[in-house]
């Protein structure tokens, strides 16, 4: 039959006997300048490129039609990656896995990318629904790249593409402009329509036909590799050594019978719902249950911050009610099953609580630090060890690493740039055991080259699980003693007891309706050259008022571009469209560690520049004064 449905979830892939591109019957092809209009208005950056993908051009449209001009750039977007990789790879027929997640544009879109590809000549494993985490994890066994069809967080009607090769992450920003400019150079071709049927008219309904009836196949190789891979993550053992991880899961089986763990997912119909979850987390001796589990079943908004975050806590508070004892633990992921925040029952609330995004990325990098220097002492090796992160981290990651004698990069913004920043250090020696966007919730643990909340899980599993023996210090008695808290150590702690020791900043949200503004002036150099003029008046008159409120008597810029972080307090401009950030210290000369900064960037998938504070303290007052005070200043810039 020319309709062909994926035998795994019963859903619909496509027909192999009708070219995607071709105008049905009293209709034409697009002309040039529909599609021009349209590609331009797409945001490219290595992190993804990202558009409204629906036929009715709603973002929040749940229509799975995309619409004749949407499939003509879809092909020209398969034609880019395809020239770009056999030009890496060297290849005339390189591997290519294929995903999507939950969204109802996503099978019409990968349609014709999938046609594009293999009439090209590329060798195609099409996974269909697929979390980010595992068609990146998988793309690290044997093909030569993958492209993952999502638009993350973003509303429903909304989609993108994420390109990678075999390293398992997305590719730099280095090669991301690259193929967005073989992208711009088809699109603004006057016979791009005519050159996006043609590469669309040389798959076959054999090929396209084949390719489809092979996706549950693929999507169980898929699986199976990131299971395995997920045990090397948590454990830190390669997959040879399975002593080595089978000891550590004894140890975490054996804990959690006297301190038990109960894991709730409010899955929100994502791509995680395929991922299989319940089977890891359930090996490990921890329950799991999940609702909102079928595939597609997306009932509320998809971005996993707090205000839709109500559902899980509900769960978690109900699981209580029921008798539930010990850490009960819920998470949210987004569409692509890549980030998820978290929830958990906090006992001396007698509630649910959801824990903000750079509280959860605090701990999980508490964690991983401990578990590191607890590995090291079994083995007795000594590493310089390092975090890295984005810009907007709040500083209480610093404070956290130089407790174990770590030390902290940071990167733009963009999961691209923190990967291949820890990839730069990892090639000068450095142990990089953790890094991510602490701003934007989410941990990604080596190996692993993409956030995982599966990972960011298991380190706070690690975390309240991984006690004192005999013959070694647990990792939260361990981050006690190296933080100077030991008199907070009890031998039955909870969770709440381990996250009243992380040091207390206050923090703009990133989903906070001030830490969004539109701008006008699309020159972000321009922008900050005149925000300084401003800054350095204004903060000449507000000196004394927040220095008396936090201590501060200095101040520093810096810019994050790409990989690179550098000092810029003598011209602003320098950031480019980077992350500018302006650190607050205790001292004139600006050596200790800041006590609190100011950021802004315009954003890379979205049309509005981000700007967030953090400080010091809990003074959410004080705060939210900084972040006027700094959107007031850059009011007056854009004017």
């Amino acid at each position: 039959m020319p309709a062909l449905y994926d035998s795994g979830t019963g859903f619909f892939l496509g027909n192999s006997s009708v070219n995607p591109l071709l105008p049905e019957e009293n209709s034409t092809l697009p002309d040039h300048g529909a599609v021009l209009e349209k590609a331009r208005d797409f945001i490219l950056s290595a992190s993804g490129w990202r558009s409204v993908f629906t036929a009715t051009n709603s973002g929040k449209d749940n229509t799975a039609e995309i619409g004749p001009v949407n499939k003509i750039i879809s092909a020209l977007i398969g034609l880019a990656f395809v020239r770009y990789l056999k030009d890496k790879t060297g290849k005339n027929n390189p591997v290519v896995t294929v995903g999507i997640d939950t969204r109802p544009t996503g099978p019409e879109i990968a349609d014709v990318i999938l046609r594009v590809l293999a009439g090209e000549g590329l060798q195609i494993q099409y996974l269909f629904i697929v979390s980010a985490p595992e068609i990146m994890s998988y793309a690290k066994s044997y093909p030569d790249g993958f492209v993952y069809i999502s638009a993350s967080h973003n509303p429903i009607g909304h989609n993108g593409i994420k390109f990678g090769l075999n390293d398992g992450g997305v590719v730099s920003k280095e090669e991301s402009e690259k193929i967005i400019a073989i992208f711009k150079s088809l699109y603004t071709n006057e016979n791009c329509v005519e050159e996006a049927l043609a590469a669309v008219e040389k798959c076959t309904p054999e090929i396209i036909e084949d390719i489809y009836k092979n996706t549950l196949h693929f999507r169980t190789l898929s699986n199976n590799f990131y299971n395995s891979f997920s045990k090397e993550i948590y454990t830190g053992c390669p997959g040879l050594n399975k002593k080595g991880q089978h000891n550590f899961f004894d140890t975490i089986r054996n804990n959690a019978r006297k301190y038990p763990v109960h894991i709730v997912a409010d899955m929100n119909g994502s791509a995680r719902t395929l991922s299989n979850d319940n089977l890891l987390f359930e090996k490990t001796g921890i329950t799991f249950s999940a609702f909102n589990s079928y595939p597609r079943q997306i009932v509320h908004e998809i971005i996993p911050e707090p205000e839709n975050l109500v559902y899980c806590a509900k769960e978690v508070e109900k699981l209580h009610s029921k008798g539930t004892t010990g850490l009960i633990l819920g998470y949210m992921p987004d569409c692509d099953g890549d980030r998820g925040n978290i929830v958990f029952f906090d006992e001396t609330q007698n509630k649910a609580r959801v824990l903000m995004a750079q509280e959860v990325f605090a701990l999980s990098v508490l964690s991983e630090l401990a578990f590191s220097a607890w590995t090291a002492e079994k083995d007795g090796t000594e590493r310089k060890t390092g975090v890295v992160t984005n810009d907007p981290t709040s500083i209480r990651i610093e404070e956290i690493a130089d407790a174990f004698n770590a030390k902290t990069f940071r990167a733009e913004v963009g999961e691209a740039n923190v990967v291949n920043k820890a990839r730069e250090l990892r090639e000068e020696g450095w142990n990089i055991p953790i890094l991510g966007e602490g701003s934007n919730g989410g941990n990604i643990t080596y190996p692993a080259a993409v956030r995982d909340p599966r990972n960011t899980l298991f380190a706070l599993v690690k975390l309240y699980l991984l006690r004192d023996t005999n013959d070694c210090t647990g990792l939260f008695h361990n981050w006690c003693i190296k933080s100077k808290q030991e008199n907070k150590y009890r031998e039955d702690f909870s969770f709440g007891d381990i996250i009243s020791t992380l040091p207390v900043y206050t923090t703009t949200g990133v989903s906070e309706k001030q830490a969004v503004m539109h701008i006008k002036n699309t020159d972000h150099g321009t922008l900050k050259k005149e925000y300084q003029k401003y800054f350095e008046k204004s903060w000449k008159k507000s000196k004394k008022i927040f220095s008396g409120q936090l201590g501060i008597s200095g101040w520093k810029a810096f810019t994050c571009n790409g990989t690179v972080e550098k000092e810029c307090t003598d011209d602003f401009s320098v950031s480019g469209r980077g992350g500018l950030k302006i650190a607050f210290y205790p001292d004139d000369k600006c050596h200790e560690l800041p006590v609190g900064f100011i950021w802004m960037r315009g954003s890379g998938t979205e049309p509005v520049f981000r700007v967030m504070c953090d400080i010091k303290g809990d003074n959410k007052n004080l705060e939210e004064k900084l972040l006027l005070w700094h959107r007031e200043i850059i009011k007056k810039a854009d004017e």
